[in-house]
């Protein structure tokens, strides 16, 4: 199977489909998304993923061929021709680079611990619904450990030094591509820095916004208010919540805070799973730009999309103004604590130094297992299989309460492995979830993630990526 590749087709649209996929490939090709001798998912594997016949996608293929920007032999996948991709284009930046506050020395203070979206596990529970949680017995061991062996086979003695604190250029190059064809953002490895998951992603890029002169960083409510609040004040600057809605983060709220800096989960809101509204992406780009803003993206849930078009990030939209934080904690396992951030092009230095002055680094020998575990083309492959995983237990999921409790209904099933449950009439939540604990089931309340605290209204958060059995 070829690597996956954001792309989307309107049937609504007068222009033939065939002409819509053409044209985006070439887009894509010419604005170096697509690097010269990347691989294309096979011919067989995009008609299932954008619901079209394969005779179109090998019709378009040949014309892409013929046109010089796609190659092929006999036994190898589709590539893009030698010579066809422009370079990566840098990102824009803003009005002017000396605009920015000047990025002022951070303080060194060591940054508290969290978990990354997860309800904690409840004790004494025979099925837990703990969110934020994937599939554990899922993760690909033997592949992860085929790939921690090729690393170690193949590394060359000087990268097992102290080496870039921003991570290995071979897996920031890697992360770029990815970035660029799944995500379509404008990505440059010089802008990327490794991380150790989410957590501490959020930590060096507010302390850099801080030492910038931020003093205020808004988010969603409901939303991972522990987190973030931990980080800011780590980074020594107040943090505020703004209300999400069905459309995702009230823009007009936001900017009624005065912040200027705010982290937001677009792709698959944490913890209500909206996503992000077209016209809320265009407002908030134009928030940032004209408040001299910073979007801290947390691409959270992406790479679990079921019966939605693909979104591309925000940061695609506005790359002067975003930092895009992603891990492998969701498709891979958090344990691996791998993460990184894809920076604005001003904030890529201060970045870098938090990272550097915090722990010189992230390991590398897990950093080329996973160059490794992408190229190959088996990360994509698990993804591919654990889509179709989550997508079984969502589908019990959803059969069991319309059998069982048809009265509660279930939103934010657009993508990742979590729901939201609206309790019906009169009923609480504490005293749901109590009841739950009585007969071993871990059930958990929206209230936990809400800034106030609040029950009302009365919903679950119901995580189904892995549901621990006794």
């Amino acid at each position: 199977m070829g690597p996956e590749l954001l792309l989307a087709v309107d049937r609504r649209a007068a222009e033939p489909l065939r002409s819509q996929l053409e044209l985006q490939l070439r887009d894509a090709i010419r604005s170096g998304r697509l690097g010269s001798g990347e691989r294309l998912p096979s011919t067989r594997e995009l008609a299932r993923e954008l619901g079209l016949s394969r005779g179109l996608v090998q019709d378009c293929y040949a014309q892409l061929i013929a046109e010089g920007y796609l190659e092929t032999r006999v036994g190898s996948a589709t590539r893009v021709a030698a010579g066809a991709a422009a370079p990566p284009p840098p990102a824009p930046s803003s009005a002017s680079a000396a605009s920015r506050p000047a990025q002022a020395e951070p303080g060194s203070a060591p940054p508290p611990a969290w978990a990354d979206h997860a309800a904690p596990r409840g004790p004494l529970v025979s099925v837990d619904f703990a969110a934020g949680v994937p599939d554990l017995a899922s993760f690909p061991r033997a592949d992860w450990a085929w790939a921690v062996r090729e690393a170690c086979r193949a590394a060359p003695n000087a990268v097992l030094g102290y080496g870039d604190p921003r991570g290995g250029q071979e897996l920031r190059e890697v992360l770029a591509a990815y970035l660029r064809r799944v995500r379509a953002a404008v990505a440059d490895p010089a802008r990327i820095v490794v991380c150790a998951g989410f957590a501490q992603g959020l930590n060096i890029v507010l302390r850099a916004l801080a030492g910038g002169g931020i003093s205020l960083v808004a988010f969603e409510d409901p939303g991972y208010s522990a987190t973030v609040a931990a980080a800011a004040v780590a980074a020594g600057v107040d943090a505020v919540p703004v209300p999400v809605d069905e459309s995702g983060i009230d823009v007009a709220a936001l900017a009624a805070t005065g912040a200027r800096a705010v982290v937001l989960t677009p792709a698959h809101q944490w913890p209500t799973g909206v996503v992000l509204s077209p016209q809320r992406r265009l407002q908030l780009a134009e928030w940032a730009a004209g408040a001299d803003a910073t979007i801290v993206e947390d691409d959270y849930d992406a790479e679990f999309r079921y019966d939605r078009d693909p979104v591309g990030a925000v940061q695609g939209l506005a790359p002067d103004r975003v930092a895009a934080i992603g891990t492998v904690s969701k498709s891979l396992a958090p344990s691996l604590r791998l993460g990184w951030v894809l920076c604005a092009p001003w904030l890529a230095a201060a970045v870098g130094a938090e990272k550097a002055r915090q722990d010189r680094g992230s390991p590398v020998i897990d950093q080329l297992a996973l160059a490794i575990l992408m190229e190959s083309g088996r990360y994509d492959r698990h993804l591919r299989r654990m889509r179709a995983s989550y997508a079984r237990k969502r589908s019990a999921l959803t059969g069991a309460l319309a059998a069982h409790a048809p009265d509660v209904a279930v939103t934010g099933l657009a993508a990742g492995f979590h729901a939201v449950a609206h309790l019906p009439g009169t009923l609480a939540e504490q005293p749901v979830v109590a009841a739950a604990r009585e007969r071993s089931v871990g059930l958990y309340g929206m209230s936990s993630h809400r800034s106030s605290g609040s029950g009302l209204p009365a919903q679950l958060v119901l995580g189904f990526g892995d549901l621990l059995r006794a």
